[in-house]
């Protein structure tokens, strides 16, 4: 009788992807980007990123090197920012007390910013060859449906359950393809939504699809309703210059370009004067733009503000400058801020 790994590796051999551009040289360096871009992200989405992010950091010496604003603007429309300044000081870590290089033990790369037991595993059964489970969210599907396995991942003892069930069948040998198969399964076959059970090679035994209740799992944590926040952005500009501020390392957005936020609209002359020395000459209100965080979603009221430029003079050169309009995609912007700052562009006010 065949086993689930082997099954699992026949498939891969004949319908898991292999051209992928961190697979063609996976070093522990791409293993690791790679695997950090594609949490919560798609491949499709991910691939460009990967890209020009090799591109221009080649490797560990040289995203050491980087200023983060640089790195931010490599990762900007990316989303879930943390990320990349994880990325930016593991590698500082990697250079000044590994020698910058990846260490091949799971306890060490544990006690790295940003890397979590999964992507620990990642990395060290695609790279390395070890043998090490991984548990992401395209494996945890195929787990629970394959065991049946009741109850949100999130769930501690849920998690449990399947991180012993991928520890059990997880091979010896070819353990590199073999995770790459798992999550080529749960990207490709065994989807969120109308998984292709036919062509699946866990479907003689997969408990979920014997019972016909695949979408029973996996089980999916109680959301309460969504908290919806509001703030007001300012587009204040002169002469084809916009305004940004540089936001807090932490946080949303940490460490982007952002445009100004006010409490309240009317605050906005006062704004204007304290952080421009300006007076606004004009104003425009714009429709409301939703974004959507992953816990909440987040109302922007942007109001474009035309400056009277002869005073226009930026009172903190460390909060912020005036970018001019065609220099905007250089510098790093979450995806609704560069919206904003496009369309100021265009409209021509």
């Amino acid at each position: 009788m065949t086993t689930f790994s082997d099954r699992i590796l026949a498939w891969f051999d004949t319908s898991g992807r292999k051209d992928l551009p961190w697979q063609k040289r996976p070093t522990p360096y791409r293993v690791w980007v790679s695997e950090i871009m594609l949490q919560q992200t798609q491949v499709a989405t991910v691939v460009p990123y990967f890209e020009r992010f090799m591109r221009s950091f080649g490797d560990i010496e040289s995203l050491a090197n980087a200023h983060i604003d640089d790195v931010l603007l490599h990762w900007s429309g990316l989303g879930y920012y943390a990320r990349a300044r994880n990325l930016h000081r593991t590698a500082g870590i990697l250079r000044n007390e590994y020698d910058g290089e990846f260490p091949a033990d799971l306890a060490q790369l544990l006690a790295l910013p940003g890397i979590g037991r999964s992507t620990a595993g990642a990395i060290l059964s695609l790279a390395f060859g070890q043998r090490q489970p991984i548990l992401d969210g395209n494996v945890k599907r195929v787990l629970a449906r394959y065991h049946a396995v009741p109850g949100s991942p999130a769930d501690s003892k849920v998690a449990a359950e399947l991180w012993a069930q991928a520890d059990a069948h997880t091979p010896q040998q070819r353990v590199a393809a073999y995770t790459q198969a798992m999550m080529d399964l749960g990207a490709t076959v065994c989807t969120r939504t109308r998984p292709a059970c036919p062509v699946c090679p866990l479907r003689g035994d997969c408990v979920a699809q014997l019972q016909g209740t695949q979408a029973m799992y996996p089980g999916r944590k109680a959301h309460s309703a969504r908290p919806l926040r509001q703030t007001c952005m300012l587009l204040a500009h002169v002469d084809g210059a916009v305004f940004l501020e540089k936001r807090p390392p932490s946080g949303i957005w940490g460490g982007l370009w952002s445009l100004p936020e006010v409490v309240d609209a009317t605050l906005i002359d006062d704004w204007c004067y304290d952080k421009l020395s300006a007076k606004a000459e004009s104003r425009t209100e714009w429709p409301i733009l939703r974004h959507s965080f992953s816990h909440y979603d987040l109302d922007i009221r942007p109001v474009v503000v035309r400056l009277q430029g002869a005073s226009a003079k930026v009172s903190d050169p460390a909060a912020g400058r005036f970018v001019a309009f065609g220099e905007s995609e250089g510098v790093g912007l979450a995806a609704p801020v560069r919206k904003l700052v496009a369309t100021l562009q265009q409209s021509g006010l």
